[in-house]
């Protein structure tokens, strides 16, 4: 089996490992981010078999550069994405802070 018959290609910024909605961003960023095992990985990921974590990790090591880049590009989305969400979150969440912070005032301390 080639390497890259591991995974598909949906977009330049989205690498899937085949059979599964699992990004390749996931299984390394546990690996080089968290330090994880491939044991590890395959096991907190349970939708992965160990050959596709070996296989994720081997097609970042054969091309560090480039698929560097693409998990850097996520990274920097993600962070990008929470701050926007943390700047202006959904009503609900609104609503839930507003029912939160109601309910700890009405609290009695004992």
């Amino acid at each position: 089996m080639q390497l890259e018959e591991y995974f598909v290609f949906l977009a330049p910024d989205d690498i899937r490992i085949r059979e599964t909605r699992i990004g390749i961003e996931h299984i390394l960023y546990e690996y080089i981010h968290n330090a994880k095992s491939p044991e590890e990985i395959a096991q907190n990921l349970q939708t992965v078999t160990l050959a596709q974590v070996y296989a994720t990790i081997l097609y970042y090591l054969e091309d560090r550069e480039a698929v560097g880049q693409y998990l850097a590009d996520w990274l920097d989305y993600t962070m990008k994405s929470e701050a926007e969400h943390d700047r202006h979150p959904p009503r609900i969440v609104e609503h839930l802070r507003a029912l939160r912070a109601n309910h700890a005032e009405q609290q009695v301390p004992v």
